[in-house]
C-alpha cells in the first residue's frame, strides 16, 4: 500500500495547479502543428522548384527528421520545469510495461543501428528471413521492401510492399546485393550435346554475352568498385570478364555463362541473351542439347 500512496501522491502533485499545465499542453499543441506546418510548406515550395521524385523523397525524408528533432526540443524547453515530476511517474509505469514493448524498445535500437552503421539503405537490394526485395522506407522500427521474385522468375518486383520490423536484423542474416559494389555475378546454363563443337559454341555465346550493352562495361566499373571496396572488405576477384565454364553431366555437356550485371536488369540481360542464342541455333550455327 505504500507504494500506491506515493504514487497518489506524486500523482497529484503533478497535476496540481491544472490551468498551467492547460496552458503547456495548448503551447506543446501549438509547437507540433507549427512544426508540421513549416516541414509542409517547405516540401510544397520545393515541389515548385525541382520535380525529381527521388530528390523530393529523400528532402521529405530529412525535412520530416528535423521537424520531429524540433518538436522535441520544444517540448523539452516547455516542460522543463516539470521533468522532474514527469521522471518520476515515469519510473513507477516504466517497469511494468518495460516486458510489454520489449518488442518495440528491440526494433528502436535496431533502427538506431541502422540509421548509424548502415547495413543496408534506401533502394538497396536485400534479402531477410526468405523476403527479397527493394527498400524503400527506413523508419525508427519498421523498414519497407517493395518485394521481388526468386532468381528462377528473375527477380522482378511483384508489386507487394512488405512491412519488416528492424529487429530482424537481430534475428535473420541479411544479404545486401549492392553493399561494396553494384553488381553481382550471374549464371546461366546452356545445355549442348555431347558430340557438339564445344570451343566453336563458347565463342559465339561469350560474344553474345560481351556485345549485350549492359554486361560489356560494367567489368571496368566493377574494377574500381572492387578497388575502392577493399579498404573495407577483404574481397578481391581475379577475372571480371565474362566466362565459361564447361562440364559433362549425364548425356550432355553443361555450358556455365557466368557475368557480371546489376541486379536490378538481370532478367532483362538474360532475356536478350537467351534471344541471341537462339536465332544462333535456329540459324543452326550452334546446336543445343534436345532431351
Amino acid at each position: 500500500m505504500q507504494l500506491f500512496d506515493l504514487f497518489n501522491i506524486k500523482l497529484d502533485d503533478f497535476f496540481d495547479g491544472n490551468e498551467k499545465y492547460f496552458e503547456l499542453l495548448i503551447l506543446s499543441l501549438l509547437i507540433i502543428v507549427a512544426c508540421k506546418l513549416c516541414a509542409k510548406l517547405f516540401i510544397f515550395i520545393f515541389k515548385k522548384i525541382n520535380k525529381d521524385s527521388r530528390t523530393l523523397f529523400f528532402l521529405n525524408q530529412n525535412i520530416n527528421i528535423i521537424a520531429n528533432l524540433f518538436i522535441i526540443a520544444g517540448l523539452f524547453v516547455v516542460w522543463s520545469d516539470y521533468l522532474s515530476n514527469f521522471l518520476t511517474i515515469i519510473s513507477f509505469i516504466s517497469a511494468g510495461v518495460t516486458i510489454a514493448i520489449r518488442e518495440v524498445i528491440l526494433n528502436f535500437f535496431a533502427g538506431v543501428l541502422i540509421r548509424t552503421k548502415t547495413p543496408f539503405k534506401l533502394e538497396d537490394r536485400i534479402e531477410i528471413n526468405n523476403i527479397i526485395g527493394d527498400v524503400v522506407v527506413i523508419n525508427l522500427l519498421s523498414f519497407k521492401v517493395l518485394e521481388v521474385s526468386d532468381k528462377e522468375n528473375g527477380e522482378q518486383s511483384n508489386g507487394k510492399i512488405v512491412n519488416i520490423p528492424n529487429s530482424y536484423i537481430f534475428s535473420y542474416a541479411l544479404k545486401n546485393y549492392t553493399t561494396a559494389f553494384k553488381y553481382i555475378w550471374d549464371e546461366m546454363i546452356v545445355n549442348i550435346p555431347l558430340d557438339a563443337d564445344v570451343e566453336k559454341t563458347k565463342k559465339i555465346i561469350l560474344k553474345i554475352v560481351n556485345n549485350n550493352e549492359v554486361v560489356r562495361d560494367i567489368p571496368k566499373k566493377m574494377n574500381k568498385q572492387v578497388t575502392d571496396a577493399s579498404l573495407e572488405y577483404r574481397i578481391y576477384y581475379n577475372h571480371l570478364e565474362p566466362i565459361i565454364y564447361t562440364r559433362v553431366v549425364n548425356n550432355h555437356i553443361e555450358l556455365s555463362i557466368r557475368f557480371l550485371v546489376h541486379p536490378k536488369k538481370m532478367r532483362n540481360v538474360e532475356n536478350d541473351i537467351w534471344l541471341k542464342i537462339l536465332n544462333e541455333y535456329k540459324n543452326k550455327k550452334i546446336t543445343l542439347f534436345k532431351e
